[in-house]
């Protein structure tokens, strides 16, 4: 299946696009946050998400729960069933991206989530949700670009950014037919397996990313495992953009029922690796 590309001609503006131009042009990578919507609840979401933009994030991607996550670790599934256990909805989701367009509209927000979300109630008419409540971007986890046309012409129809994964063990011949498929920008997983934190880097990063970039034009970002400032350094010396999820969703997990510590120590935590992403 070839997928063609149908240009519409939206205007709208392209946050996407405009996050990684601006860290460029001040001499760093863009700083991707990852946290579930609705963890710990509904409204302390909110906070978080505002806690995030405060302390300099570049790209907001915000985990849809979902009960059967195929591709996260602990953290982020016990993050998503806490979500789910405070009855976060789809409508949910979406109502939280208004709420943070309300008060943002230049930080993007791409949402990570599974397929069967989006197909179950009908897959256009949830990417043009999404895209009206100010969703930037969507990465999809379970959806190989092979089945992705249906998918690509929904998001072309309302100017929806996609978001695709590369992984350690993808052939050099895919780079350019995955980046190909690909809108927003690029994610790498620098590790095999599930999401978590780890205490060092892949040996064959630089090599990787290299190759990566040689084969596609795209903005390219790296995750999985990442937690220090010293790791967001190191790829972002490589890298367009460094993604960190595990180790701040923690800081929801370790201060549960106490909102206040979680948006303190979160907000320190985010500070100090956004500090690591300034290149050279």
């Amino acid at each position: 299946m070839t997928f063609v590309r149908v240009s519409l001609g939206h205007g709208a503006m392209n946050r996407i696009e405009n996050a990684f131009a601006k860290a460029k042009s001040e001499g760093r990578s863009a700083f991707v946050s990852y946290v579930c919507a609705g963890d710990p609840d509904r409204e302390t979401s909110l906070d978080v998400c505002r806690t995030l933009i405060a302390s300099g994030v570049d790209v907001l991607e915000l985990g849809v729960p979902f009960s059967d996550p195929l591709a996260d670790g602990l953290t982020n599934q016990l993050a998503a069933e806490r979500a789910l256990e405070s009855g976060t909805t789809r409508e949910d989701v979406f109502d939280l991206v208004r709420a943070i367009r309300n008060e943002n509209d230049t930080v993007p927000v791409v949402l990570y989530t599974y397929y069967n979300l989006m197909f179950s109630g009908g897959l256009d008419a949830y990417i043009a949700e999404a895209k009206e409540a100010g969703v930037d971007g969507l990465l999809v986890l379970d959806l190989p670009p092979e089945e992705a046309e249906d998918y690509m012409m929904a998001c072309e129809k309302v100017g929806m950014k996609t978001v695709f994964l590369l992984a350690p063990t993808t052939p050099v011949e895919r780079v350019a037919y995955i980046a190909g498929f690909t809108t927003g920008f690029i994610y790498y997983v620098s590790r095999t397996g599930v999401t978590g934190v780890r205490d060092d880097l892949a040996d064959d990063l630089k090599e990787m990313v290299d190759m990566i970039k040689s084969n596609s034009d795209k903005p390219l970002v790296v995750g999985f495992g990442i937690h220090s400032r010293e790791q967001v350094k190191a790829v972002s010396d490589l890298a367009d953009g460094v993604v960190v999820g595990s180790a701040i969703v923690n800081t929801i997990k370790d201060n549960l029922g106490n909102r206040d510590a979680i948006l303190e120590r979160m907000g320190v935590l985010v500070r100090d690796l956004v500090e690591g992403t300034k290149t050279g």
